[in-house]
């Protein structure tokens, strides 16, 4: 063994014995993981709204999500970012058919998206699914997990998937979902279907940016009609009973002919255009080719009355009235002034001492003299 490199350890007796022999060679110095150590974090360039631009109209899946993810943000700066490039967009977005699928959990509104998103895309469409999904009152977090229940759909090249989280400030689903629906429609995908969380006011919200509107549903109409509440079924264009296979498919007819007698006699959701019951069965592909003639048959009669058209323009009027409510409020509860008197006025209504309307009288006289010196 070489001497110069062969060194006995500190811990080792001064006495070298046959009983006790050990010593260790030096090694060459690696210089490799210091120099990574000290090397600085390189952050990313951010993509310019040109690159955005270029990308979205290009059908590029990685800067399209990115442009989403710049959407769903509520930082003021890629808000700002966002809108320039929906800005430049504009001229390319609108040629794309929207349709809003509701229904109550279990219902297989997942199934049945993957399955008639499988037959768009067969047919030569490009299919965008939005899945609106539940934010946590608690947490403000979502699960986020309709891409796992849409496995070969996801892997699709013809079909994107975003779920994206109900919650949020400035706009929340009237915002995020219209905005990302625009991108989706300038890289070119030209049937958008957008799911709602099943319950509540997310159906209404749903419907003023869809064209058609249509409700998935189980057997057991009877039960389900005495407590179906009359304006969601109002809103629909279209009811599909899911699931008629099997032992299950005379229930699921059974539950067509109810629903049918009952949607007779309510106001149809779309001038010009008699709303209907239908049955499929999603697990099997069966019905769903029906389900498409129906919304192409709606598509070319509401486009022939002129109703299609003039959905369109209230709902652009519908988003400006929503955006400028959504803005007042957040501005009104993030002033610093509110923030400040809100719990004391809070606290005297709570007592007794002071009234309702007193106290929103106080509040919006606080916010505006504070505003209006600013």
């Amino acid at each position: 063994m070489n001497e110069e490199r062969t060194y006995r350890p500190e811990w080792a007796p001064k006495e070298q014995t046959a009983d006790f022999a050990t010593a260790y060679v030096k090694g060459k110095e690696d210089t490799t993981l210091r120099s990574q150590e000290t090397k600085k974090w390189v952050k990313r360039k951010e993509r310019s709204v040109s690159e955005y631009v270029e990308g979205v109209l290009n059908n590029d899946r990685t800067i399209l999500a990115q442009a989403i993810t710049l959407v769903e943000s509520n930082a003021a700066k890629h808000m700002e970012r966002a809108q320039q490039i929906l800005h430049e967009l504009l001229p390319h977005v609108g040629r794309s058919i929207r349709i809003g699928i509701t229904g109550v959990p279990g219902a297989g509104k997942s199934t049945f998206i993957e399955a008639f998103g499988q037959f768009l895309c067969e047919q030569g469409h490009r299919v965008a699914v939005l899945a609106v999904d539940p934010s946590s009152s608690i947490t403000g977090g979502s699960i986020l997990g309709d891409k796992t229940r849409m496995e070969n759909l996801a892997r699709d090249p013809r079909a994107f998937i975003r779920p994206s989280p109900s919650g949020g400030t400035l706009g929340g689903v009237h915002r995020k979902t219209r905005e990302t629906m625009l991108l989706c429609e300038a890289a070119g995908y030209d049937i958008i279907l957008i799911e709602t969380v099943g319950v509540g006011q997310s159906e209404f919200v749903v419907r003023s940016m869809v064209d058609f509107f249509m409700m998935i549903a189980l057997t057991g109409a009877g039960d389900e009609l005495q407590g179906m509440k009359k304006g969601i079924m109002e809103l629909v264009d279209a009811v599909v009973i899911n699931k008629a296979d099997g032992d299950n498919k005379p229930k699921a007819e059974a539950a067509r002919e109810e629903y049918n007698q009952f949607l007779h006699y309510l106001r149809p959701a779309t001038p010009g255009w008699e709303t209907k019951a239908y049955t499929c069965s999603a697990l099997l592909g069966e019905g769903i080719e029906k389900v498409w003639n129906v919304v192409e048959a709606f598509i070319s009669v509401t486009k022939q009355s002129g109703a299609f058209d003039a959905r369109r323009r209230h709902q652009l009027k519908d988003w400006i009235y929503s955006m400028i409510k959504d803005y007042l409020e957040s501005s009104f509860f993030s002033h610093p002034q509110i923030k400040a008197e809100l719990p004391m006025i809070e606290n005297h209504v709570i007592a007794g001492t002071l009234s309702v309307t007193k106290a929103v009288q106080q509040l919006l006289q606080i916010y505006e003299t504070k505003k209006g010196s600013e």
